[in-house]
């Protein structure tokens, strides 16, 4: 069972950024916690491969500049921020392919891939922020689940980077392996293109067989 949270605490929480800032980050080292990372996931809607999650503590001295949620950024806003994030902070990558995402259901096998991430930092993250509504079970810290926190934490924002950089790396070598889906254009979503590849070669190994219109009931 996933754990979930109530609405954020206007106390620790208040209304949301423009931008994401270090707020957040800030109210939970004032309360005794520390290090916080940030954690997001990129994937969740896809046909196809694998949902992939990443953990960030950030250097609260060298914070890139231009951080956000991953979909308001452009491809090459998000592949010079990969690199900088990469460059200053503790990240850690973690994956749940499609079969383990058949056998749990895509939220349980995305928090549980947001779980081995945490736990996967060189450093013992003291608290973590969570982009959504749910915390992942299993964490050795306390967390807190904030909603469109990738708009609003820029360690939740700089988690949902490198997860979507990551993931559209891993997409186009799965175009290299399997170049009938054209996974390379479209990631896995189900895109026209990607539709029409299915009926015509049916699915590949990535693909999801417990998502419409994959299942069959």
């Amino acid at each position: 069972m996933s754990q979930s949270t109530p609405p954020d605490s206007p106390k620790l929480f208040d209304a949301m950024p423009l931008k994401p800032d270090f707020s957040l980050e800030l109210a939970a080292q004032s309360a005794g916690h520390w290090p916080v990372a940030g954690t997001d996931e990129a994937g969740r809607g896809p046909l196809a491969g694998p949902v992939v999650a990443c953990a960030v503590i950030l250097d609260p001295d060298h914070i890139p500049a231009g951080l956000n949620d991953s979909k308001k950024l452009s491809l090459k806003q998000r592949e010079r921020l990969f690199e900088e994030i990469m460059a200053t902070a503790h990240v850690s990558i973690a994956s749940s392919g499609p079969r383990l995402i058949d056998e749990k259901n895509i939220l349980r096998a995305s928090l549980d891939a947001m779980r081995r991430a945490v736990l996967g930092l060189p450093i013992a993250a003291g608290y973590v922020l969570t982009d959504g509504r749910d915390i992942p079970p299993g964490l050795s810290c306390g967390a807190k689940a904030v909603i469109k926190g990738d708009s609003r934490s820029v360690s939740i924002a700089a988690a949902s980077i490198i997860a979507k950089v990551s993931r559209d790396r891993m997409m186009n070598r799965a175009g290299l392996l399997y170049p009938a889906y054209g996974f390379e254009s479209h990631a896995g979503y189900g895109t026209a293109q990607h539709r029409s590849a299915i009926e015509s070669h049916g699915p590949c190994p990535l693909h999801r067989m417990s998502f419409r219109p994959l299942r069959k009931d």
